[in-house]
């Protein structure tokens, strides 16, 4: 055929037949990958797929169509309607709409996503495919529909049956147990169920690392933070996926585990790591799965990436991502699946027709929307128009269709998806698949500490005392009988364009006021009956703690706090500290007030504060994980789970290294060596860090009679050259490491570590050391990891020195430029007023006594001395102060000057035009006006700064997440950082071991990681 001439190529054959091919290619205009509904065609195709010819066959069927339709001025059938095999779609309703049918039947479309909107039982369920499987066999699909579903257990489930389908943990819940075949069995039992009702892709595993566990939207459903674990885990969860005959599909490509969110809902988060920084961590779990040959598929997420070299968009509309990335480097040859084209981001920037199109151009092979049918059909019109232009290749679809082809071959047949063995089969496996359930969550329940044995209760409570239960008021999870029932009377209508497991609308849930005080109600009852004792259960909101509340803890001997997400519903936290204060008040005056601390979602809430002197994890709130929790409450069970990821890892190797000698930082001798070194380190730094333009030896210089500083340095001492440099301060039983710089020309060659290992030298023989911290408030110049460099490299530094990075805390420095044209927003200050906040402006130490007492009560000692240091200083330097209506503080702020002494030792306030007003280190106590004092004590400043003649105004010193408020008002962000504080024994321990080794040995220490963390800069 290759050899027929042009002058003789054949004109479209309208009756679907080629003579001359005839029986073999029978009703030939059909998909490209060419099965009829002649019996002899499909036999010889299916002894083809088994002796692996698939691509032998379609690389036949599109010569024969370029043969056949080439220079005819028609449009090929076979590329119109292989369209349909493109695009994976769903909708909303628990029955076939005929907008479903229509795209089945007129569309071709050959892929369904289901969602818990369209499941009641599993009996409905099978239902429910068989019917879509029928309509697609009628409609002359050569192949059966592939049925998608979200199940990955924990809070993520689609289909809920308590009869049939059961429950079983979240990938960090089963992390927990440490038993990695536990993962095997339950990816294989929970397969093997929706299996039974017609579904053949499961979409999971969740592949993704925990990069920055604490304030990631994924939370349990990832395995944790360590690269290698989330490896073992997915695999063997691929493994049981596969082994009940379903195909799998990996996500979220290239990673969901440290995104950096923007804002609104319009902001598309993004990856900001390198190429090189996902490679040692993000894309280990993605690389392992896909070598193994066990992956089908691949969900490629949506988010953006920003790096040296790369800026895209969207990560499944760009080639980079999954042509280069996905299949060149990482060698998938798998179906890659888009990101939901419903996302508000993304239509909003770009159209869902160009979106299509821009998803298949990228390398998507099937392209989801989730269930509005305008949009549906308008996406497949942009994909006909991506053809007709020439955009869209026949090359490109048939690629796709092979891929389609070869999916659906190993994970469905006609046989199969017309008869879905349903509850005959679920009847079967069910008794086995609860006692699994139930064993998985018993070994999944994590106690991280019980520092006063109060567990299990009665071996610490007696009879006819109360016990407490306080309980937040959350969203039901989609694997609970609540929702099941919410469901019921809500499916009939569609809830317009939402982007299937889309971060935006994961967010906009959990940070909604939430509802469903009756989740924890059954869990109170049975613990009570389990007990046989009275329980008092009351639920919390953002109002704080209220007069019932107090009530009730006067009465009760125990108290037990249920937290669930606490690092982003931020009341809770503030909430459980609150609880927690006022029952250490009681044990003061000798009044029995235990507090458990249970966190029923992501373990990070209170896992690094070990104030919380009981604290126990669930991973989810499922009627069987409380069921768990009671159990190890009341002591029938001993609970066995632990944290997942590296806070699971008890030792760490010391690597041998070779020794600098450093010596104590000498001013007159080293000074001016030190100010080269700064100016050599800022040329090598990242444009953003311009603070180190203004840094001078001066800055890390405190005299400070409250604060022990001693530095070291390491130099050549024939030229006086510094080679490299180490700030420690002591206050208040706190260590501190505020810098540690080395000469960009002699890094990699242990300096930073001789420089390190010196400073926790000095640092351990303090009396009364408590903790060590990298990074410092004052002086201000490294306040941790500047967040915008090689994070990944900088951590594993300090990891392999010995430190624990996970749990930072975010320090942000901001600006607004052009104070000149900056206006407060809208209604801000009406607001303001009507929350009956009121604000002052003080000066000198004659009125430091409540300023102090408010910032030793909220803020670090460094801060403190900063406080202290400003109100010495009358002239140039004042403190805004927030007060309630009772009079009491509730937040505070320092306003200086350029003339100010304390600028020299914030170097982010410096500016060579001397025309910069400083607002620095906002305190604002829990409340629930928290937002509302921070914008108003930050809009008192700027005030203040324009009084002074400022143009710029240079915000310091902004925790956590308080930047989002500040950002509203108009000010941008400089630079941000992140801290961390660990236990003194380990680093201490190492260091000095090490020191006094020769040739050191690798040596394990246990490890005690702690809440708040710090670094500074890149070293070696």
């Amino acid at each position: 055929m290759a050899a027929t001439s042009s002058a003789n190529k054949a004109k479209p054959n309208t009756s679907g037949h080629v003579s001359d091919l005839e029986p073999v290619w029978h009703n030939l205009d059909w998909y490209v990958y060419c099965v009829s509904d002649n019996d002899t065609t499909l036999s010889l195709l299916v002894d083809l797929q088994r002796r692996c010819l698939l691509e032998v066959v379609n690389d036949m069927v599109v010569l024969v169509y370029d043969l056949v339709y080439a220079n005819t001025g028609e449009v090929c059938p076979l590329f119109r309607r292989a369209i349909g095999q493109m695009l994976i779609m769903g909708w909303d309703g628990t029955e076939v709409t005929p907008q479903i049918k229509s795209l089945i039947e007129e569309h071709h479309l050959g892929s369904i996503i289901l969602t818990a909107k369209n499941l009641k039982s599993a009996e409905q369920t099978a239902r429910l495919v068989q019917e879509l499987q029928i309509i697609a066999k009628k409609s002359g699909h050569p192949f059966p529909l592939l049925i998608a579903l979200d199940q990955e257990n924990g809070g993520v489930n689609s289909l809920f049956d308590e009869d049939y389908v059961c429950q079983f943990p979240s990938a960090m819940g089963i992390a927990a147990t440490g038993r990695v075949e536990l993962a095997y069995e339950i990816s294989k039992a929970t397969a093997t169920e929706i299996s039974a009702c017609g579904v053949n892709l499961m979409l999971g595993p969740v592949l993704d690392v925990l990069s920055n566990a604490r304030y990631q939207p994924l939370g349990v459903r990832a395995t944790g933070d360590d690269p290698q674990e989330a490896s073992q885990y997915g695999l063997a969860a691929l493994s049981g996926v596969r082994d009940a005959g379903l195909a799998a599909c990996g996500k979220h490509f290239p990673s969901y585990g440290n995104l950096d969110f923007q804002g609104s809902n319009l902001d598309v988060p993004i990856i900001t790591q390198t190429l090189e920084e996902l490679s040692l961590s993000a894309l280990v779990p993605f690389r392992n799965a896909i070598a193994s040959g066990k992956l089908d598929a691949m969900f490629v997420g949506g988010c953006g990436i920003s790096n040296p070299s790369m800026n895209v968009g969207h990560a499944c509309l760009s080639d980079q991502v999954v042509d280069d990335l996905l299949r060149n480097d990482l060698g998938f040859n798998g179906v890659a699946i888009s990101e939901c084209l419903e996302m508000e981001a993304l239509s909003h920037d770009l159209g869902v027709q160009n979106g299509v199109v821009m998803a298949v151009e990228a390398g998507c092979d099937l392209v989801l929307l989730c269930r509005a049918y305008d949009v549906q059909l308008e996406a497949i019109k942009g994909l006909k128009l991506g053809y007709d232009n020439g955009i869209i290749t026949k090359e490109r679809i048939s690629t796709s269709i092979r891929r389609m082809l070869h999916l659906k071959s190993t994970c469905t047949s006609w046989s199969k998806a017309l008869n879905p063995s349903g509850i005959s089969l679920l009847s079967q496996v069910h008794p086995s698949h609860l006692s699994l359930s139930r064993r998985a969550y018993d070994e999944s329940i994590t106690v991280i500490r019980d520092k006063e044995k109060l567990l299990p209760l009665s071996g610490s409570m007696h009879s006819g005392e109360e016990l407490l239960l306080l309980t937040p008021l959350v969203k039901p999870l989609p694997a609970s009988a609540m929702t099941k029932s919410l469901l019921g009377s809500k499916n009939k209508s569609s809830q317009g364009p939402q982007n299937h497991d889309s971060w935006a609308r994961r967010d906009r849930e959990r940070s909604a006021v939430m509802s469903g005080e009756g989740v924890f109600r059954e869990f109170g009852k049975n613990l009570a009956r389990y007990r046989n004792e009275k329980l008092l259960h009351t639920s919390y909101t953002a109002n704080g703690v209220r007069p019932v509340h107090e009530n009730l803890i006067n009465r009760a001997s125990c108290i037990i706090i249920v937290t669930a997400d606490a690092n982003r519903n931020m009341y809770q936290a503030g909430f459980t500290k609150h609880v927690d204060m006022m029952c250490s008040m009681h044990r003061g005056r000798g009044n029995k007030k235990q507090l458990i601390v249970v966190a029923v979602s992501s373990p990070y809430d209170f896992a690094m504060d070990k104030s919380i002197g009981t604290y126990v994890c669930t991973f989810d709130f499922t009627e069987n994980a409380m069921s768990a929790l009671v159990r190890v409450l009341v002591g029938e069970i001993n609970p066995t789970g632990s944290m997942p990821g590296f806070l699971r890892k008890s030792t760490k190797v010391l690597k041998s290294r070779q020794h600098w000698l450093v010596e104590e930082y000498d001013r007159s001798r080293d000074h001016e060596g030190l100010d080269d070194l700064l100016k050599s380190v800022h040329r090598a730094s990242a444009p953003d860090l311009h603070l180190l333009k203004s840094t001078r030896a001066a800055s890390f210089e405190l005299r400070n009679p409250h604060i022990v500083e001693t530095h070291f340095v390491v130099r050549n001492s024939s030229t006086g050259a510094l080679y490299g440099f180490v700030a420690t301060y002591f206050i208040q039983g706190v260590g501190i490491i505020g810098a540690l710089l080395v000469d960009p020309s002699k890094r990699n060659v242990s300096i930073g570590r001789s420089l390190h290992r010196r400073a926790l030298k000095s640092l351990g023989e303090q009396r009364g050391l408590q903790k060590v911290q990298l990074g410092t408030s004052f002086p201000g110049v490294f306040l941790g990891i500047p967040v915008n460099m090689e994070v990944n490299t900088v951590k594993d530094w300090f990891n392999n020195s010995g430190w624990d990075t996970q749990f930072p805390r975010r320090l942000t420095n901001m600006i607004i430029n052009d104070l000149a044209n900056w206006s407060a927003p809208e209604g801000l200050l009406q607001s303001i007023q009507r929350a009956n906040i009121n604000f002052d402006l003080i000066h000198g130490l004659e009125n430091a006594e409540s300023v102090l007492h408010h910032v030793r009560a909220n803020a670090n000692p460094e801060v403190l001395e900063l406080y202290s240091f400003a109100l010495s200083d009358s002239k140039a330097c004042g403190i805004v102060r927030a007060k309630d209506t009772s009079g009491n503080l509730i937040g505070t702020v320092i306003i200086c000057q350029q003339d100010s002494p304390l600028v020299a030792y914030m170097p982010s306030l410096l500016s060579d035009r001397g025309d910069v007003g400083g607002i620095v280190a906002p305190i604002v106590s829990a409340s629930p006006q928290a937002t509302l004092v921070l914008q108003g004590l930050a809009l008192m400043g700027v005030r203040q700064n324009k009084s002074h003649k400022a143009s710029t105004t240079a915000l310091t010193l902004v925790v956590d997440d308080a930047f989002e408020p500040l950002a509203a008002m108009g000010f941008d962000i400089l630079q941000s950082f992140e801290e961390i504080t660990n236990s003194p024994e380990v680093c201490v321990v190492i260091c000095i071991m090490c020191f006094f080794r020769p040739f050191p040995l690798p040596i394990e220490i246990k490890t005690d990681s702690r809440k708040m963390s710090r670094v500074t800069l890149s070293t070696n």
